[in-house]
């Protein structure tokens, strides 16, 4: 079953696509322009259509999704944890 999905290598985030992640759980993220899957263990719960971590982030690093820099990180995140506007910030204003 896939859980995430990641558009290519190089991304630092997947997009949940199923329902009721938990805490703990092993999730199974698909690459699709490589067509090759990823294992992340979820240390937050995150909703569907949010994103999950696949790397260790400090403040200010680049976040990269689809291949393009959705802007920076404003709070630690640890590969696996829920990654969205409490802890990512737009670079446009």
């Amino acid at each position: 079953m896939i859980h995430f999905v990641v558009h290519e290598d190089g991304d630092g985030v997947g997009v949940v696509v199923v329902e009721g992640v938990k805490s703990g759980a092993e999730l199974t993220g698909w690459i699709m322009e490589q067509d090759t899957e990823i294992k992340v263990i979820a240390k937050s719960d995150i909703p569907i259509g949010h994103k999950v971590s696949l790397t260790d982030y400090k403040p200010g690093d680049t976040v990269i999704k689809y291949g393009v820099d959705i802007g920076k990180v404003v709070a630690p995140i640890a590969r696996g944890e829920h990654a969205h506007v409490h802890n990512i910030k737009t670079k446009r204003w």
